[in-house]
């Protein structure tokens, strides 16, 4: 009679039928039911969270490893990661383009002495429980940059915090964080008040402020506040996320918090994980993003104003 023996090497998961002297090889049903189960629940896990997407996105970046060795690793289907892309951009219009081409002509040839010079700020929401606030773009395989392929989809609620922050050369603002959607008050007595206005007054009038166009950033309290302190804000092209380098720290923010064990269960463990690790976060790699302005600027140029790979 034939009977079933398995290697004891763990790693090697077939069965083998010994019959007759001879080892036939053979993928019992178990193993079969296994790797039918597995499949569905990895396809059952669509919707990522930002943490998550954060470390999908991490690996593929960072590491040698494959679509498929990341989809066995984190227990995500390979066709959920070969979807996954966060290009943080809207499809433009031709005004849009002009707008941003113009842009990055007048800023390509700024020296590092320059850039040295601005403050990028911008928000982000990180959540318990939920994608971020965030604008992220699904695309087929192979049309990335396509700007008729583009699809916006944006998942809202969930418990989590609002944060802003501020990056310059050799430096940053604390992390701001906060439960409520921003107001041009809060804008105004929190951020301008409290974070920006240091660094105008120890910078000098070389000085320049970057946010973008957000409707509470521009509230006449805000121009007014801006004005006061002797604050100048730098021109920004609408719907340029790629263009700014603090879109980048905040994927490493996402990232080092999915990365915690245990990560946080709770929303002052998440606001508490947030401060941690924006100061843990290495100055030279937020240095470096601020010095790659003149190859976004040419990577603007060279798309004719369209969003670029950044």
């Amino acid at each position: 009679m034939a009977r079933i023996v398995r290697h004891n090497d763990e790693s090697v998961r077939e069965g083998y039928i010994r019959n007759g002297g001879k080892e036939v090889k053979l993928f019992t049903s178990a193993l079969k039911a296994f790797q039918c189960n597995n499949r569905i629940v990895m396809a059952q896990r669509k919707h990522l969270d930002h943490f998550l997407r954060g470390r999908i996105i991490g690996r593929l970046e960072v590491s040698e490893l494959v679509q498929l060795e990341v989809s066995e690793e984190l227990g995500i289907a390979q066709s959920v990661i070969s979807r996954l892309w966060p290009v943080r951009c809207v499809p433009l219009t031709a005004t849009h383009c002009s707008l941003r081409l113009a842009w990055s002509r007048e800023h390509a040839l700024w020296t590092p002495q320059q850039w040295s010079c601005v403050m990028f700020s911008d928000e982000s929401r990180f959540s318990l429980q939920s994608d971020s606030r965030r604008t992220f773009i699904w695309r087929a395989p192979g049309t990335r940059y396509h700007q008729e392929n583009t699809i916006e989809r944006h998942r809202y609620g969930g418990a989590g915090w609002l944060v802003w922050g501020g990056i310059i050369l050799s430096s940053r603002t604390d992390l701001h964080v906060q439960s409520v959607t921003m107001t041009g008050h809060i804008y105004r007595d929190v951020i301008l008040e409290q974070h920006v206005r240091l660094f105008r007054g120890a910078m000098g009038a070389e000085f320049l402020f970057m946010d973008d166009n957000a409707r509470p950033l521009r509230a006449n309290i805000v121009d007014e506040c801006l004005q006061s302190e002797d604050i100048t804000r730098m021109d920004w092209p609408a719907y340029s996320p790629d263009l700014n380098p603090i879109e980048h720290v905040w994927d490493m923010l996402g990232r080092r918090i999915a990365a915690r064990q245990p990560p946080p269960t709770c929303l002052l463990e998440l606001r508490r994980a947030l401060l941690d690790e924006w100061c843990n976060i290495p100055q030279d790699q937020i240095d470096n993003l601020i010095l790659s302005m003149p190859r976004r600027c040419k990577a603007c140029i060279a798309s004719s104003g369209r969003h670029t790979p950044y």
